[in-house]
């Protein structure tokens, strides 16, 4: 089935993925690794959003880390595919998105910090 909403670019640009991958090189090399997010993805239309720092390839498909939100007020750090997230679709139908405006201005450990809090995430 065809989604109604078909996505028409790339969630996920070649340039962005290779430092999410080098983040998660790092990451693996390097106790306390606390990178500033590297992309913030979210649903237009149901409130989910995810704050991504590495990425660590499998196969045809990639594990991705960071502050992850499904929109029911508990935020936490974990993991998701990204072809998961590709296929998720919010309330109208709508993909999910990459913010093209997003500049991190804390480290993931800081926006983690200010969720657990606000019980979202707050970017």
């Amino acid at each position: 089935m065809t989604p109604r909403f078909p996505r028409t670019e790339a969630l996920m640009p070649d340039e962005l993925l290779a430092k999410l991958i080098e983040n998660g090189r790092i990451s693996e090399e390097r106790d306390g690794f606390d990178p500033f997010p590297v992309v913030k993805l979210f649903t237009p239309d149901a409130g989910a959003t995810w704050l991504i720092t590495e990425a660590y390839p499998e196969g045809e498909d990639v594990r991705l880390f960071g502050l992850c939100d499904l929109g029911m007020g508990c935020p936490e750090l974990g993991y998701a595919m990204l072809s998961e997230i590709e296929d998720v679709r919010g309330k109208l139908g709508l993909p999910v998105e990459r913010d093209l405006d997003f500049k991190a201005e804390h480290r993931l450990s800081t926006y983690a910090e200010i969720a657990r809090r606000a019980g979202m995430i707050v970017a």
